[in-house]
C-alpha cells in the first residue's frame, strides 16, 4: 500500500535540509520574514523519521509477522547502494586531497557514526541520519512481533505518547546542559544519538496504525492541513526556548502526515502529479549526495574554472550546484537505485 501523496513530502523537507547546510543566513535566504525557516529546516530530519515510522506500519500492517531476514533485505536494498555510492564517492575525493581519516571512513560505511562520541558528523554529514535509520529499521521487526500486533491500540499509545513525552524531556534536559559529558556523549552528541530520535519513529508506528484503522475516513482535508503547516512555521518563528530537533514538532507533522493520506482535495491532486511523485523519489539521492556535490563542486574550483565568487555570485553558485544535485539524484534513482533493488533481492530471494 503506497500513499503516493506523502511521496512529495520527502522532497520539500530534502529541499529544506540542503538549503540549511549551505545557504541558510546567506544573500537570497537572509530575509527577515523567512530566514527563521532556513535557519530550523533541519527539522526535516524529524520528519523523516516520522514519515518513516508512519510509512512502516502502511507497508507491513497487513502481515501477521514480519519475516527478518526477506525485510532486512528490502530495507538493505532500499538505502544502502547508493549510500555506499556517495562514501566511496567522497573517500576518492579525500585521497586524492590526502585528507583521509580511515576511522571516519569506517564509521560511516557500517554506518553506525551515529553511536560513537564526537563521530555523527565526520565524513558525509548528512549519513548520521542514516545511521539512526539503520537502528529503527533493526528493531522494527521486534516492535511489530512482539508489541504492535499483540497490544489493542488504546495501550500502546499511552505506551508510545509516554515515551514520547520523557524523551522529549530528558532531551531538553541534557542540552541544557553546555558542558555535559555523560559515558563520553557530550550535548552535542545527544542531538544526533539514534535512542534520542527513537520517539519520533515510534510515534509515526503510532500515527501508521490509527490510519489503518481510519483509513476509510477521506475527505478534503486541505483547510486543516494548511492550518497545520501554518502553525509548525509559527512554532519555528517563535520557538520560547524548544528544540524541534528530535522529534518535538510530532504534535503537528503526525496529524499533518495523517490528514494528507485521508485528504481527498486539491493538495492530494496536486501532489499526485507524476512528476510530484518522481521528485519525492529522488529525494534520498538529493538528501544522501548533497555534501558530495558540495565537496567536487568546491568555492575554489567554481572560481578557478568559471571565475565565480563565493560571495558575489553566491546565489547563481547555489542553484548551479542544486540543478546539479537534482540531476545526479534522478540519474542515481533510475540507474543506480532502482536496478541495484530488484537485483539485491533477486540474489537474495534465490
Amino acid at each position: 500500500m503506497r500513499i503516493e501523496q506523502l511521496t512529495f513530502t520527502r522532497f520539500i523537507a530534502a529541499l529544506l535540509i540542503v538549503v540549511f547546510h549551505f545557504a541558510s543566513g546567506r544573500f537570497g535566504f537572509a530575509s527577515e520574514y523567512t530566514q527563521f525557516l532556513f535557519k530550523q529546516a533541519n527539522v526535516g530530519v524529524s520528519y523523516f523519521f516520522i514519515l518513516s515510522g508512519f510509512v512502516m506500519i502502511i507497508a507491513y500492517h497487513k502481515k501477521s509477522k514480519i519475516n527478518f531476514k526477506e525485510y532486512m533485505v528490502n530495507r538493505f536494498a532500499r538505502i544502502y547502494p547508493v549510500y555506499l555510492i556517495a562514501t566511496l564517492l567522497l573517500l576518492l575525493l579525500l585521497v586524492i586531497s590526502n585528507q583521509i581519516d580511515y576511522l571516519n571512513f569506517f564509521l560511516n560505511l557500517t554506518m553506525i557514526q551515529a553511536w560513537i562520541p564526537d563521530k555523527a558528523l565526520v565524513f558525509n554529514i548528512a549519513a548520521w541520519s542514516l545511521s539512526v535509520e539503520l537502528f529503527f529499521y533493526l528493531i522494527f521487526p521486534l516492535l511489530f512481533n512482539k508489541f504492535y500486533s499483540k497490544f489493542n491500540f488504546k495501550k500502546l499509545s499511552i505506551i508510545i505518547i509516554l515515551f514520547w513525552l520523557i524523551s522529549q524531556c530528558v532531551f531538553h534536559f541534557f542540552i541544557a546542559q553546555k558542558e555535559f559529558t555523560y559515558l563520553l556523549y557530550s550535548s552535542k552528541d545527544i542531538m544526533y544519538h539514534p535512542l534520542f530520535h527513537l520517539n519520533g519513529f515510534v510515534i509515526g508506528n503510532l500515527a501508521g496504525l490509527y490510519f489503518v484503522k481510519r483509513s476509510e475516513r477521506t475527505k478534503n482535508y486541505d483547510f486543516y492541513i494548511i492550518g497545520l503547516v501554518l502553525l509548525v512555521l509559527l512554532a519555528l518563528k517563535f520557538p520560547i526556548g524548544l528544540n524541534f530537533h528530535n522529534g518535538l514538532l510530532a504534535v503537528f507533522f503526525i496529524p499533518i502526515i495523517v490528514l494528507l493520506s485521508l485528504n481527498t482535495g486539491y493538495l492530494t491532486k496536486l501532489f499526485n502529479y507524476k512528476v510530484f511523485i518522481f521528485l519525492g523519489e529522488i529525494s534520498y539521492g538529493l538528501y544522501i549526495l548533497q555534501f558530495i556535490v558540495w565537496q567536487y563542486i568546491s568555492d575554489y574550483r567554481l572560481e578557478k574554472y568559471f571565475g565565480l565568487n563565493k560571495a558575489e555570485d553566491f546565489l547563481f553558485c547555489f542553484f548551479l550546484r542544486l540543478f546539479i544535485l537534482i540531476a545526479i539524484s534522478v540519474i542515481s534513482y533510475i540507474y543506480i537505485e532502482k536496478p541495484a533493488r530488484k537485483k539485491i533481492k533477486k540474489i537474495c530471494n534465490k
